[in-house]
């Protein structure tokens, strides 16, 4: 059996500041969830054993954090791991995670590390490992990496306290403001390639598609210092509503939204989230706000009803950005919780356009669109290239500032937002026809007992096949590079599709049930195989 302290991106957890000796901080990781600085700095020296498993040369490590009680001590840990074993390591400061990928490309960095836990409580931190290409860590890099550190815990590594105190200190800290320079720069180069793509859209800032204001909900994370500016001097007036939340995270963001959400006027005035108790009613159809998570990597709109609220996710906003490029074709990623894979929209936009199923994750995303490309796209033009999860993930070809011609591939909520933006002119994704969804966790789990060849990956296979195959559905079981332990269930039917999938959440002590119809399927009709489903897992997970 592979061990791996990684998680579907990266390794997240509550944090303590706790003395511990290396073995016992592992075991915090892999029984609490709980990270540490002894981890982290153990983690560090076994990064700098890896890296030469990486693409790239050199030995310089950016790390960016972003405002966590206690990241700063465990910037200061994962540092002094890494400086004890030689790397050169640049400290780019608070910023998102799109802004950490990009110093990685400036600096031609051998790693990246973005120490977050994305859109998680405040309390929990996590780290995020970027290669030389700015891609997200592969998980046979996670497993040797995570082999390194249980081995390396069982050494003696003695350091004095004063040598220790000086390789906490970086080789370089970067200005605070560096941070934010290099994405909104980054931004500004991004948003010229998304006007141009979607035919000089820049019409749509007039349409009245748009509020105005665009409320916009940061998260408290770093895009709350700069972005609404941003956006207002091109003439998308926005507001920045995060800036009185207490603490990243807290009452405000993406991470409090689930793609199929919807709010009545009333419920949303007397919500305790910061972006939805500062709408005020407008117009049907009007995109009236968007919200990021903490680390700045994904994005959601908010659309006005007849009575209220509704959330654009991924999978809308991808719509209508294929539908408003005249280009093609597109190389396009869903993931397995994606409505748009279930349909035969993305192919019918354009004869030549590819569309593939990826495991959940926007490094997942990238991964499929980069099949069989080393490194870097090389184009003169912006590649056409696009991965999407519901839940606000979009990945998209980044240029490269240092090559020319050379493009990376990064989710970035800054960028998302940009790009569907000035896609509203000539979007409208009325051929992309919605299906169904339902989504239910069990919470908390005791996720290795939901794995396949246990009694209960196979119990609940062979139940969920008898149940579907009784509704007149043909079956079959897939496999997808990334998620183990997934049952990843197809059903075809003269009347539609459907895909069911039963996994654990790669973040938190989980176990997630999602099924999909396509729309010539009747809800109702299927429901009742979810409720059947979770019971029957709860027994087993409980």
């Amino acid at each position: 059996m592979t061990f791996s302290l990684f998680g579907t991106d990266g390794i997240r957890g509550q944090t303590s500041l706790e003395h511990l000796n290396d073995e016992e901080s592992i075991e915090r990781l892999i029984d609490d969830r709980t990270l540490t600085p002894a981890f982290m700095r153990l983690l560090g020296e076994s990064l700098a054993y890896a890296m030469s498993r990486l693409p790239g040369s050199g030995e310089v490590v950016v790390i960016g954090w972003d405002d966590r009680p206690h990241n700063t001590e465990l910037v200061a840990s994962l540092t002094l791991g890494l400086r004890l074993n030689g790397c050169y390591v640049v400290h780019l400061g608070l910023c998102a995670t799109p802004a950490l990928h990009a110093a990685v490309l400036e600096h031609k960095a051998r790693m990246g590390c973005m120490i977050t836990a994305s859109h998680n409580p405040v309390s929990d931190s996590g780290i995020k490992v970027f290669d030389g290409f700015g891609y997200k860590s592969t998980p046979m890099f996670e497993q040797d990496l995570s082999q390194v550190v249980r081995d390396l815990s069982q050494e003696e590594r003695e350091v004095n306290e004063d040598e220790q105190a000086r390789l906490k200190v970086p080789d370089l800290a970067l200005d605070l403001s560096v941070g934010v320079t290099f994405h909104r720069t980054w931004l500004a180069r991004r948003w010229t390639l998304f006007d141009e793509l979607f035919g000089g859209c820049s019409n749509a800032l007039n349409s009245g598609r748009l509020a105005n204001p665009l409320l916009l909900d940061c998260a408290g994370g770093s895009g709350a210092s700069w972005l609404a500016e941003f956006l207002t001097q091109r003439g998308a007036p926005a507001e920045e509503v995060s800036h009185s939340a207490s603490a990243l995270n807290k009452n405000c963001g993406a991470g409090d939204f689930s793609p199929t959400q919807t709010w009545t006027h009333s419920e949303a005035s007397s919500s305790p989230h910061a972006l939805l108790s500062a709408l005020q009613p407008a117009p049907a159809g009007q995109l009236v706000a968007a919200a990021l998570d903490g680390d700045g990597d994904r994005c959601l709109f908010i659309e006005s009803t007849e009575d209220g609220y509704k959330i654009v996710d991924g999978d809308g906003m991808a719509a209508m950005m294929l539908e408003a490029s005249s280009t093609g074709p597109w190389r396009f990623a869903a993931s397995i919780e994606s409505d748009v894979a279930l349909t035969s929209f993305v192919e019918g936009l354009h004869p030549g356009n590819q569309c593939m199923e990826s495991a959940v994750g926007d490094r997942w995303l990238s991964e499929a669109l980069r099949t069989n490309t080393v490194g870097m796209f090389q184009s003169e033009t912006m590649p056409l290239c696009l991965g999407v999860e519901d839940s606000g993930h979009v990945v998209l070809p980044a240029p490269h500032e240092q090559h020319p011609n050379s493009w990376a591939l990064v989710g970035d909520g800054a960028a998302t937002l940009c790009a569907f933006i000035l896609s509203q002119d000539r979007a409208t994704a009325e051929s992309f026809q919605r299906g169904w969804k339902r989504r239910r966790s069990i919470a908390p789990s005791e996720r290795s007992v939901w794995a396949v060849g246990k009694p209960a990956f196979n119990e609940l296979r062979s139940q969920a096949i008898t149940s579907f195959e009784q509704r007149g559905m043909t079956c079959s079981v897939r496999a997808l590079a990334g998620e183990a332990d997934l049952l990843l269930l197809h059903g075809t039917s003269p009347s539609g599709s459907l895909s069911l999938g039963i996994r654990n959440s790669g973040t938190q002590a989980k176990t997630n049930v999602s099924l999909r119809l396509s729309p010539g399927l009747a809800p109702e009709h299927f429901n009742p195989v979810v409720d059947v489903l979770v019971t029957a897992l709860t027994v087993w997970v409980q």
